[in-house]
């Protein structure tokens, strides 16, 4: 879908006052540069470096459904696998860089919006545009950054640090309220992700005019059982975050590996686990297609 009319780096500028007009040309280089080919090939590196953490999370996941125990079953559990293989500091080098990249990549995006937030006819839904593009910027930047800082030997697990930083959160005066709305935050994440898979909306991602019409059912299908599952697990993420708040009992805030556990320790565990390792195999074999057919625009 295109930007609605006037929110789009047209040529006609909007005002046609001359600060308008400079702050449109700086944009407009802005803008080429970041459809340079070098980067979005590294954007792409990204995708499959995304692809491949959620790859390795589900496997940690299928260890844990076995009763095996290593690494824990979320993104740093991920990257310390990397870093600890052959060639793991030049691995984690490249999945930091290409993740940074591709945050770049896809929070540049608000580049070819940004005039509709001067249109009041179509602020509210450039500024959610732009949000959307941001939010999944940021996530894809906070991963790379993490990657470089494991390549740098400055590992750290995140459901060691998240009971630390609950507490220290829950000390301060209106601590509890702050963890109880990034709780609800977490929550609302994993609802929305649970949509997009239930509705095929991530299907916005990928450029379906490059991709084969033979293929397109098959990424539909894997990219929703990948939605869905993420979705539950965020979900249960931001649960165990709530009980920590209103109980006061920093344990239950836990991250993606703290939730795989929760499930572990119920009568079905094994059962369920295997359910999320296949998830989140599906979501890294549909990040993996997403690379082959990028598409970073996500009103489209």
């Amino acid at each position: 879908m295109a930007p609605p009319q006037g929110s789009a780096a047209s040529p006609r500028v909007m005002g046609g006052g001359g600060v308008l007009r400079r702050v449109h040309a700086a944009v407009e280089r802005a803008r080429g540069v970041t459809d340079h080919p070098v980067l979005t090939h590294l954007a792409r590196v990204g995708l499959v470096a995304y692809g491949a953490m959620h790859l390795l999370i589900a496997f940690l996941a299928a260890r844990m459904a076995l009763g095996l125990r290593g690494a824990d079953a979320d993104q740093t559990g991920a990257l310390q696998t990397v870093g600890h293989g052959p060639g793991g500091r030049p691995l984690l080098w490249a999945i930091g860089l290409g993740l940074v990249c591709l945050g770049v990549w896809q929070a540049a995006e608000i580049l070819l919006w940004w005039r509709g937030l001067l249109d009041a006819a179509h602020r509210r839904r450039t500024a959610v545009v732009c949000a959307k593009c941001l939010a999944k910027g940021g996530v894809y930047g906070v991963l790379g950054i993490t990657a470089v800082l494991f390549a740098l030997g400055l590992e750290y697990e995140a459901d060691e640090r998240l009971p630390e930083l609950t507490d220290e959160v829950l000390e301060i005066p209106g601590g509890t309220v702050a963890v109880c709305l990034a709780a609800a935050g977490v929550v609302a994440v994993g609802l929305y992700t649970l949509a997009r898979g239930l509705t095929g909306g991530f299907m916005k991602d990928i450029d379906l005019p490059a991709a084969p019409d033979r293929w397109e059912p098959l990424i539909e299908g894997i990219g929703r059982v990948g939605y869905v599952a993420k979705g539950i697990a965020f979900g249960l993420v931001g649960v165990l975050l709530w009980r920590a708040a209103t109980s006061a009992d920093v344990t239950d805030a836990t991250g993606l590996d703290g939730a795989m556990t929760a499930i572990a320790g119920v009568s079905a565990g094994p059962w369920l686990l295997a359910g999320v390792a296949v998830g989140f195999t599906a979501f890294g074999v549909y990040a993996l297609a997403r690379a082959r057919y990028p598409d970073r625009d996500p009103s489209s």
